[in-house]
């Protein structure tokens, strides 16, 4: 990647903040820059010099329609690609690529593809969260060596990160509708293509959220997350339970899983850093999900910077209703005619395994999308520091909720030839139900149970 000497700066300035253990926000003047040159969330408003990144324009709730499954239309359904990035044309592209995704086209050179649209940056969120992302960027502070927050509201603590670390707690804290439910399949095909699913039922719900949050007690926990198994049959029943907290250092994570074939519910500190992810046939970590998540205290972390690369975005023709499950899980990736990328700015940001730490990942390459900080790329490299695993993220707006998210995410292997690609509910009888209430007794040990029935 090209980084210039303004980038190298911010890495620096990165680096030198984390030598202390409590980081400032930034001053109310430099936070006075969201919604003028920079965008309430923090992204530079323009496009860039050569006109293949245009200015931020939101799209406006009304964009199109949803069907009685609550999957929205195509607003660029007529667009064309202005050019397909091939094995035999790569070469060109390759400054706009991260190491991860260029491997894919040496290891799969007949069948990968990268078809490339016009950019878009339509992407927003709902007033009363942009008000809260100004007030983080004057308040907010990193505590406990950068692995917890300080005064943090909603979503997105550092809309002006000046840290490598502030960026990840940007992805880790977006904003993504306050609550939801889905229904969503999981799949690892094999080399040849073939594949069983997995059926999930989600639900995620920010502290903020819940009937019974008391604001003048917060508390440390950030979101409640519980995730039934539906199918197949020998799996059905199982039940994972995670209470999330801001500081994970101070306060892990608490986790439960109910086993439906011993009918008991047992804590699962498991569930975290590089422990198996659920059903994943062993190619997918605890802190794979949603790309990264969980605490950040076992690596290093630098900022590089920002660059440009293309990213799968504006992904509505990947989740088609009218797609069957056949038509997107190939042999070695999913059909990348049905995937879009376009040119963004991402931040970079280089993550090292600190000594003494055990992860089966040494290094992680994060490129974290400057308009919805959610992490678009990550290139994860082994212990012999060779790059092993590529997690890409095709990403889409929920305009009617004014909701950034993911469409799928898919993790390869390149040393294995297997993937595995979650999230797909083109065959689900729903979409996403956004903005439903819970209390914390739904999110209770002894809730699991009940959820847990075949």
């Amino acid at each position: 990647m090209k980084i210039t000497k303004s980038m190298l700066r911010v890495g620096v300035l990165g680096l030198s903040l984390l030598a202390s253990s409590v980081m400032a926000a930034v001053s109310a003047s430099e936070a006075a820059k969201l919604g003028t040159s920079l965008t309430p969330m923090g992204a530079e408003r323009a496009g860039n010099a050569a006109g293949t990144i245009p200015a931020w324009a939101p799209l406006p709730k009304n964009t199109g329609t949803m069907d009685a499954r609550g999957f929205l239309s195509d607003p660029y359904a007529s667009e064309k690609p202005l050019f397909v990035i091939t094995a035999q044309t790569v070469e060109q592209y390759k400054d706009k690529l991260s190491p991860g995704q260029y491997a894919m086209f040496k290891r799969y050179p007949d069948t990968y593809r990268m078809p490339v649209y016009p950019s878009h940056r339509g992407a927003s969120v709902p007033d009363k969260v942009f008000a809260a992302i100004k007030e983080n960027a004057v308040k907010t502070q990193l505590i406990a060596d950068g692995n917890g927050l300080q005064d943090f509201n909603t979503a997105v603590p550092f809309p002006i990160p000046q840290s490598a670390l502030e960026v990840i707690w940007n992805h880790i804290t977006r904003y993504r509708g306050g609550s939801v439910k889905r229904l969503v399949t999981q799949a690892v095909p094999q080399q040849n293509g073939s594949y069983s699913l997995v059926y999930f039922e989600d639900q995620l719900v920010y502290r903020d959220q819940m009937k019974d949050y008391d604001p003048a007690n917060p508390g440390n926990v950030l979101f409640y997350f519980k995730q039934s198994v539906t199918a197949p049959a020998r799996l059905a029943g199982s039940v994972l339970l995670v209470h999330e907290t801001i500081d994970q250092v101070k306060e892990p994570r608490s986790a439960w899983i109910y086993n439906a074939g011993q009918r008991r519910v047992r804590r699962a500190p498991q569930v975290a850093y590089d422990g198996p992810g659920t059903a994943a046939d062993g190619l997918r970590t605890a802190d794979n999900l949603d790309m990264f998540n969980g605490a950040p205290d076992r690596y290093d972390w630098k900022l590089e910077g920002k660059t440009e690369l293309y990213i799968a975005e504006d992904s509505y023709k990947l989740d088609s209703p009218s797609l069957k499950y056949d038509e997107i899980l190939k042999a070695g990736h999913i059909n990348q005619d049905l995937a879009r990328y376009e040119l963004r700015r991402v931040w970079h940001v280089v993550a090292t395994l600190k000594e003494g730490q055990r992860h089966i990942y040494a290094k992680r390459d994060f490129y974290i999308d400057e308009d919805t900080w959610q992490a678009a790329v990550i290139d994860h490299y082994d212990g012999r520091g060779q790059l092993w695993r590529v997690a890409e993220a095709h990403a889409q707006y929920y305009y009617n909720v004014q909701v950034p998210w993911y469409t799928l995410e898919v993790l390869y292997d390149l040393q294995s030839g297997r993937y595995l690609a979650l999230g797909m509910k083109n065959e689900e009888k729903s979409a996403y139900d956004f903005g439903f209430k819970a209390s914390t007794a739904d999110f209770s040990p002894a809730a699991l149970r009940q959820d847990g029935v075949r």
